[in-house]
């Protein structure tokens, strides 16, 4: 069932969306070599938290973590740990949720640390475009199949591959609701987009087979053939002007860092995971 969301509601899931960005520009900024996923996590938990706010990963489905932190080939669904210690050249995706005031947040980036390769840079700078590519088909009359076509498309162009095992999904009072949201499909078909609905679009896009495993504890995914893999999400609000992001800084913010998202070159400007 799609649960459809009143303005005054979408207003309200505005301030779980930004504390869960400024918690992904935090963890931006800790994304560098040396450092192990597990202290993200815990510096990302305990931010969360200070802010009266909870993290919607801890405990979700028995996940032990607050972030979900996947490396290099990994897609998704990490688990941060004080063994895996980041080293120059890796890619880390950071997935953060954040429930304040009843509502989620739910977001993702693809962080370099220190030095990456020509290749991966553009990976995650296509996978980045995709997002943006899929957010602008997230309009009232326009269907699912036009978001994950819009993402296919340009991800496939690029000679990327498009994972097909796991998609985006509703957001609202939980992390996960109807519908799902496909990064692939057919202009005009599936579900019609109607105001009021509430998204998490977020494209995982492949340097080579799109094909996926899942490891022995149950969580973390990883490319069938070890290529890198890319993730970025932002939660989107579908309305009558247009959509909305909803994971977007709010004024006041928790968290100021300085940057922009087209400069990936180091870490402060990827912290700024603005649209």
């Amino acid at each position: 069932m799609i649960h459809i969301k009143t303005p005054a509601e979408i207003q309200q899931m505005k301030a779980a969306g930004a504390l869960s960005k400024s918690a992904l520009r935090l963890a931006g900024t800790l994304a560098l070599s040396g450092t192990s996923t597990k202290d993200i996590d815990a510096a990302v938990e305990s931010f969360i938290r200070q802010r009266g706010g909870t993290p919607t990963f801890k405990g979700y489905g028995g996940f032990p973590a607050s972030i979900c932190a996947s490396v290099n080939e990994q897609i998704v669904h990490g688990i941060p740990s004080p063994e895996v210690k980041l080293r120059d050249g890796d890619i880390v995706s950071v997935d953060v949720g954040a429930t304040f005031g009843g509502w989620v947040g739910d977001n993702a980036w693809t962080f370099f640390v220190g030095n990456v390769s020509e290749a991966v840079k553009g990976l995650c700078e296509c996978t980045r475009d995709c997002l943006k590519a899929g957010i602008e088909q997230a309009i009232p009359g326009n269907r699912l199949g036009d978001i994950g076509f819009a993402v296919q498309q340009l991800a496939e162009d690029n000679g990327y591959g498009v994972v097909r095992d796991y998609v985006g999904h509703g957001v609202g009072h939980a992390m996960h609701e109807d519908p799902n949201v496909p990064n692939y499909g057919k202009r005009g078909r599936g579900v019609r987009l109607q105001k009021g609905m509430v998204i998490a679009i977020e494209p995982m896009i492949t340097l080579g087979s799109y094909e996926t495993r899942t490891w022995s504890n149950g969580w973390t995914v990883q490319t069938i053939d070890g290529s890198c893999a890319a993730h970025f999400e932002n939660t989107v609000a579908i309305t009558s002007d247009g959509p909305v992001i909803l994971t977007a800084d709010a004024v006041g913010a928790w968290c100021s860092m300085s940057g922009g998202p087209s400069d990936t070159s180091n870490n402060s400007a990827q912290a700024d995971c603005a649209e």
